[in-house]
């Protein structure tokens, strides 16, 4: 290991997916450098160019290739010895299973069932769990989180510190802006967060209480799984585990959302802690399908899975009409919008082409299972993917 040259990764704690990504280069022990925070100056300024220039160039590789529907995201990326430039967590795991073996056992399992279960929870985090951790942060813990003051604190070493300081002020402020982008739309007079209003946009239904909802179900879930077996997947890590302690260690740090996670999960509160502070590192044993896991695919099916369906079915009729501006960018200029309902819920979002992208490999996998192989999910999940778990 001391002959390893290390990663370089571009990251911020206050990011999901950086969180998962560096649970996942701890569990097969890649020797890494965590950049900004952890780096000179030059180290920093000297990457951040680099990736621009990947960025600019359309040479960033979500591995093993990377498609027309796919979205560059602000962190994480991953600087490779050979000196490529890769991003995308979840991809990220199958290239750290090629390139940093573990003794332990791969992050992506070898049975292709319980790899493609692996991947819908992982997914299910990654897209849907998202949009409830960052509503936690900045509704629910927006005047007990530190994020401004925490990202001024990592881009200090390329920065000087009034601009740090400066960018740490505007943070809050921007992503308090972003709520309705990433789901959560306030209702009507709600009470002002110490930075600024609760966005309430014209026409959008309000989603705070849907959020509420499916966080609940979710930590619920998740303590039944975990209170019978170490891991989501049986014995040890794998890249469900990453992507669920991605999301929810996040909240890890914000204050009245950490109180409620260790009140509503203390199992799962435990658990997130232990990863972060590296305890996964050191699991091994045997992956299986536990009927714990029954209730998690069960909230997985009534959110992840019809938001999916819905924002494809979006992009479809919105790029037959001739439409070409999708994601955040769309959102901003109010095109690519469209309704749908989850949990019971009404809500309008924007058309975001990596989730289709993403639902598309999911049903690609899916097919490719064979008929045994598909009993591990539920009906309705395999119904969804186009088929049958018969």
């Amino acid at each position: 290991m001391s002959n390893e040259v290390p990663l370089r990764v571009w990251a911020s704690d206050l990011s999901p997916y950086a969180l998962k990504l560096r649970a996942m280069l701890d569990f097969v022990g890649a020797a890494y450098r965590w950049l900004p925070e952890s780096g000179t100056w030059g180290e920093g300024a000297s990457l951040l160019a680099r990736i621009a220039w990947a960025k600019r160039r359309r040479t960033a590789i979500r591995h093993p290739r990377t498609q027309p529907l796919d979205e560059y995201p602000m962190v994480p990326f991953l600087a490779a010895a050979d000196g490529r430039i890769y991003y995308d967590s979840s991809a990220l795991a199958r290239w750290l299973d090629e390139t940093h073996p573990s003794s332990s056992g791969p992050l992506v399992p070898a049975e292709a069932e319980l790899a493609f279960l692996a991947s819908l929870v992982d997914e299910a985090f990654d897209e849907f769990g998202l949009y409830m951790v960052h509503h936690n942060r900045w509704v629910l813990s927006a005047d007990t989180n530190r994020a401004g003051a925490r990202l001024a604190e990592e881009f200090a070493p390329v920065l000087s510190a009034p601009l740090a300081a400066r960018q740490g002020r505007g943070f809050p402020r921007r992503q308090t802006r972003r709520l309705p982008y990433l789901f959560s739309v306030a209702p009507p007079g709600a009470k002002p967060g110490p930075a600024g209003p609760l966005p309430s946009p014209h026409g959008f239904p309000p989603t705070h209480a849907l959020l509420d909802e499916a966080w609940e179900t979710y930590l619920a879930a998740m303590e039944e799984v975990l209170r019978s077996q170490p891991y989501l997947l049986g014995e040890r890590f794998t890249v469900a585990d990453a992507s669920a302690y991605g999301q929810l260690s996040m909240n890890l740090v914000d204050g009245r959302a950490a109180d409620r996670l260790r009140e509503l999960a203390p199992t799962t509160f435990s658990w997130l802690c232990s990863i972060r502070d590296g305890g996964h590192t050191t699991s091994c044993g045997r992956l299986h399908h536990s009927p714990a896991l029954h209730s998690l695919l069960a909230v997985i099916a009534r959110t992840f899975v019809p938001l999916m369906q819905q924002n494809e079915a979006a992009y479809r009729s919105a790029h037959e009409g001739g439409e070409t501006l999708f994601n955040e960018r769309a959102f901003d200029a109010g095109r690519a919008l469209y309704d749908g309902q989850l949990l019971g819920h009404p809500f309008r979002a924007v058309v975001k082409t990596f989730q289709v992208q993403v639902w598309r490999e999911l049903r690609a996998g899916f097919a490719e299972l064979s008929a045994p192989q598909r009993r591990i999910l539920p009906e309705e999940i395999a119904r969804a993917l186009g088929g049958s778990n018969l």
